[in-house]
């Protein structure tokens, strides 16, 4: 059988609207009790990076979250919503901060429900996840539907990465600094917890420098639900112009038979895919290499063509956000500079990710420079 994935059309965040798209998503996958079973204790796990307002594509927006809260209470779930945003000094306070300025706490608390925090952990094989993965019956993943520099993509897979508690996805970039090894953790995670369906906020979606502040708005218009994470990211890059394939999460995923990559083997159902595919999207610097002609390996453009983080002086505001979030030590305070060592540099781009002030953009080397990526 085919993995489905309903689209819907959405052009603004206007709540009614908004909750009429969501709905109509579900439904047409079959409804929520497909995916829960009434009375059961469900976590919602939206895509909180940073303390941004919701007139940023940085996070969910709360009236995905707020939509899928209502329609859980109908079917009297016990409902609660939780992330691990990027704050990594892991203090409750600084996550409070997220919580609020996302918009996602006044939802929580108009609709009643329980806001948590990730404080406790348990080990799943290697990686160490929160609790509320074994205190909940069922996790709906809502994420949002965005680029990445380090990961291409941001969406279904990616986002359950903030079950990690805080500083050790630190620890995690430091164990997994190629890509395919880090793919291969974010698709552990993705096995290990298995959302019961995913959501994703594709009304204003993010191009360009994702996943943070760094990243462009874009008027997707779009609603998406699966139950299939590995089939929306697919049909999220096919979206954005990547071949899902050439993306390492994904291309992992498949090969692990986590779910379905492959166009062919899913169905799409409401909102036409060839009415969305084609349309210009940014791509993120450090995947430019993907519009290069296919004359030229992948691997061997990967292995030659190297993008690192940039500090723009005129816009940094030494808030060293940047120092606490590199996993290897690159990033120091130097007579008031803030200064990156490239030998001990990864390119995992958590400094631009975390960075409040845009002010992290990315080097390129030369060769990068001659083929004008």
């Amino acid at each position: 059988m085919k993995s489905q994935v309903s689209i819907v059309r959405c052009e603004n965040y206007e709540p009614a609207r908004v909750e009429k798209a969501v709905r109509e998503a579900l439904l047409k996958l079959g409804g929520i009790t497909n995916f829960v079973q009434p009375g059961s204790k469900v976590l919602v796990k939206p895509n909180l990076l940073m303390a941004a307002e919701p007139r940023y594509p940085v996070d969910t927006h709360p009236e995905v979250v707020r939509s899928v809260i209502r329609i859980l209470k109908e079917i009297g779930a016990d409902i609660y919503v939780g992330d691990g945003p990027s704050v990594w000094a892991g203090q409750s306070s600084e996550v409070g901060v997220v919580y609020e300025k996302s918009g996602i706490k006044r939802v929580v608390e108009e609709e009643g429900v329980r806001l948590v925090f990730f404080d406790k952990r348990r080990w799943s094989g290697k990686i160490l996840l929160s609790t509320w993965v074994d205190e909940c019956a069922y996790i709906i993943n809502v994420p949002k539907f965005k680029t990445h520099n380090y990961t291409v993509l941001s969406g279904a897979i990616k986002n359950l990465f903030g079950l990690v508690p805080d500083k050790y996805k630190l620890e995690l970039h430091k164990q997994n600094f190629t890509m395919k090894k880090f793919s291969g953790m974010l698709v552990d995670i993705y096995q290990a917890v298995r959302p019961a369906l995913t959501v994703m906020d594709g009304i204003v979606a993010m191009q360009g420098d994702g996943p943070g502040m760094s990243g462009e708005p874009k008027d997707l218009g779009l609603v998406f639900a699966s139950a299939d994470g590995v089939a929306l990211d697919s049909v999220m890059a096919n979206i954005m112009g990547f071949d899902p394939f050439d993306v390492p999460m994904i291309k992992e995923a498949d090969a692990r038979k986590a779910g379905c990559a492959r166009l062919s083997d899913i169905q799409i159902l409401g909102e036409p895919l060839e009415s969305i595919i084609g349309k210009p999207y940014k791509f993120p610097h450090a995947a430019l290499h993907m519009k290069c002609p296919q004359i030229i390996p992948k691997a061997l453009l990967e292995s030659i063509i190297r993008f690192r983080p940039l500090i723009d002086r005129a816009k940094c505001v030494l808030c060293r956000t940047c120092i606490k979030t590199c996993p290897n030590n690159a990033v120091k305070l130097d007579n008031d500079r803030i200064k990156i060592d490239y030998s001990r540099c990864i390119a995992c781009f958590c400094c631009q990710e975390s960075c409040p002030h845009q002010a992290i953009g990315v080097k390129r080397g030369m060769l990068t420079k001659l083929l004008r990526l």
